[in-house]
């Protein structure tokens, strides 16, 4: 045997062991019941992890309280929860009163504008303008020529539309006031962008869920909603015009996905400022353009949270480890765009700064690679010392 071939023997077990086993969290004989709360966006995946991540990991409880972006950080800043959610990144004021708070992308999703009327199916043409218009309140009927003109042949009733908005602090609409106020100059000077809005018009109800309520029961509704609600309500929506203006495009995981892609991989750090990060109105012919991030944010030093403690912390990088990776494989089933790689790195970088009264928290998925190289290394030096040095030089 030469050198060649332990070299060989060591890439072949590398490649053999599960990708997977190296992001798998350490069991623990310890309960622990981690909390967040925030994003009602995101809630069918991070429900969904919950269930999956028990399942892997039975004395590891997750209590997440969909209770809103805006609420998320609120208790972010109070810091009671071991993290919060949010389709909205922290804002320069919400930085100032949770100091040392790290962000990472956990997810993409899309809003749709989900509607409720009799005889028209999925499909009908909105352009961005139209949409702002609408929730301005200054297109009122569902025929108005604005809508008409972009639906031809479509049977568009003389009915009042009935408008449709979160009630509650919410990521959704910071990322939906975000698009208008890109497509609509008037939207922008008069209402702006935020989770909460000064809205001319409409109801308002709590959380995704409780704007696809208003929409799927009253006839001539129309609001925003995340797409998973959508599909899963089995909702009406619009194809929206793509920020190229030639398109019409209905929102799906490609054209989500292509809407973000388009965005680019100039993230901030994971200590950076977010407060500018948008993919809204990203160019080309596929993109869907009412696009986002959700988020979640983690005290860099979690000894700081009320009630953490070491064995905790350990959990709560554990679970968010888990959840950037092998937790990526339940987002396209509920309609999320699983995280590119290069998104993947800036949250790697982020668990890896955690840490508890000023120490390190130890990562399960990047020690275990660490581990990995070192036996490699340490079979590869066994079986040097065996042989013989002189066996594995080459012979004159």
């Amino acid at each position: 045997m030469n050198y060649k071939i332990l070299f060989a023997l060591a890439s072949m077990l590398l490649l053999i062991i599960p990708a997977t086993s190296f992001h798998a969290s350490a069991q623990t004989s310890q309960t622990y019941t981690l909390t967040g709360a925030g994003s009602t966006f995101v809630f069918p995946l991070m429900d969904n992890w919950r269930v999956q991540y028990n399942k892997l990991n039975q004395n590891i409880n997750l209590n997440y309280q969909s209770i809103g972006s805006g609420a998320g950080i609120k208790l972010l800043e109070q810091k009671s929860v071991d993290f919060a959610a949010s389709d909205a990144p922290l804002q320069p004021s919400e930085s100032a009163k949770a100091p040392g708070a790290l962000t990472l992308p956990e997810s993409i999703g899309g809003i749709t504008i989900a509607y409720n009327v009799p005889g028209v199916d999925k499909g009908l043409k909105l352009t961005g303008p139209v949409i702002a218009q609408i929730f301005m309140g200054t297109i009122t009927s569902w025929n108005d020529p604005a809508i008409a003109n972009l639906n031809p042949g479509v049977n568009l009733p003389s009915q009042n539309i009935v408008i449709a908005h979160r009630s509650d602090g919410s990521g959704t609409t910071y990322a939906f006031t975000d698009y208008l106020s890109k497509v609509s100059p008037d939207w922008m000077s008069k209402v702006g962008q935020g989770k909460t809005v000064p809205w001319p018009v409409g109801t308002g109800g709590q959380g995704n869920a409780g704007v696809a309520s208003i929409v799927k029961t009253t006839p001539y509704a129309i609001g925003y909603i995340e797409l998973a609600y959508a599909v899963q309500n089995n909702m009406s929506y619009a194809f929206v015009q793509n920020a190229d203006g030639n398109a019409f495009v209905e929102p799906t995981l490609d054209t989500v996905a292509a809407d973000a892609a388009a965005a680019g991989t100039n993230l901030p750090a994971p200590d950076g400022d977010w407060s500018k990060v948008s993919i809204v109105s990203q160019p080309g012919s596929n993109s869907y353009p009412i696009s986002t991030l959700t988020y979640v944010f983690v005290y860099k030093d979690l000894s700081q949270v009320t009630g953490e403690t070491q064995g905790k912390a350990n959990e709560i990088v554990n679970f968010l480890n888990w959840i950037i990776h092998d937790g990526q494989q339940y987002a396209t089933p509920l309609y999320y765009v699983p995280l590119p790689d290069s998104i993947k790195k800036i949250d790697e970088q982020g668990l890896a700064e955690i840490q508890f009264n000023g120490g390190a928290v130890p990562e399960f998925g990047s020690m275990a690679e660490l581990i990995l190289v070192i036996a490699v290394i340490a079979v590869i030096g066994m079986s040097v010392k065996k042989i013989g040095l002189a066996a594995l030089l080459p012979k004159a």
